[in-house]
């Protein structure tokens, strides 16, 4: 696709076409930014990393963002330059086809991106299918640009165009980074995620008397949870143990890839606290 994008700039010298390309080399180094962080990520934990390696996504969607928004700092600087001096298009109608083309291959493969992403809950490849799917849509956007340019003869849009599709760039590589930060930050699992977590344990917990301090995190494409159980002091140690395996059965059920832990104490301990289930 880089290639296509390439030989639709060399065929016309248009700076939209040039600003697609610039784009689709950013692709090329973020996917092998990608690549690296999830054979990373995929390490299993060792005596310097307990708690694995799942944050090294969330490092490489921040580069991703990053060389998405130099990218768009590129295709600026090449627009501005333009303005001072608009220039014809040589070949137009070659490079919008070839464009086109590359513009199909690539909505296919946003498509087959975001899926596998979805399915592997990963933090990496989502940031590369949005930064695909911008990429999708501004190539729409520049051959339908250059179509105008050709047929209007107004070389001045070429430019303004280029300027349009590096300002979409630049606002889709700011939501990468700004997704990816939450993770590092150890922000809590979505709203609906935290909901039905909740829900699972006010339901399979019902023997218990409470649960409190409930807290969540996500890294990559594992989530992590803890919260204190409160129990009757009378019960015994094997009791208290199985409902809590109950309970985490029942949470990696319903959240896939759920990291659980869980502090036991007697009645005798519990507190009033905001957020608390009483079971």
């Amino acid at each position: 696709m880089l290639a296509l994008k390439a030989l639709a700039w060399r065929l016309t010298g248009s700076v939209a076409f040039l600003s697609d390309a610039l784009e689709s080399l950013v692709n090329v180094a973020t996917a092998g930014v990608t690549l690296l962080a999830l054979r990373v990520a995929a390490r299993p934990a060792d005596a310097r990393h307990n708690w694995g390696h799942h944050k090294a996504e969330m490092l490489a969607a921040v580069g991703v963002g990053v060389l998405i928004v130099l990218s768009a700092l590129a295709i600026l600087r090449e627009a501005a330059l333009a303005l001072r001096d608009p220039a014809p298009l040589v070949a137009p109608w070659a490079g919008i086809m070839v464009n086109l083309g590359a513009g199909v291959l690539n909505a296919i493969w946003c498509a087959v991106l975001f899926r596998t992403a979805k399915a592997a809950r990963s933090r990496a490849l989502a940031a590369d299918a949005r930064h695909l799917l911008s990429d999708v849509m501004s190539s729409a956007g520049v051959a339908v640009g250059v179509v105008l340019v050709a047929l209007t003869g107004f070389a001045v849009l070429d430019p303004i165009l280029g300027t349009c599709v590096a300002l979409v760039i630049l606002w889709s590589g700011w939501g990468v980074v700004q997704a990816s930060l939450g993770g590092l930050m150890d922000e809590a699992v979505s709203p609906a995620a935290q909901t039905r977590l909740r829900a699972v344990i006010a339901e399979t917990g019902a023997e218990a008397v409470q649960a409190h301090d409930i807290r969540t995190r996500h890294a990559g494409a594992v989530s992590f949870m803890e919260f204190h159980l409160v129990v009757p002091g009378d019960w015994s140690v094997a009791r208290a143990h199985a409902l809590c395996d109950r309970i985490e059965a029942a949470l990696h059920a319903a959240e896939p890839g759920v990291q659980v832990t869980i502090h036991v104490e007697p009645e005798e301990k519990a507190k009033t606290q905001p957020g608390a289930i009483d079971l």
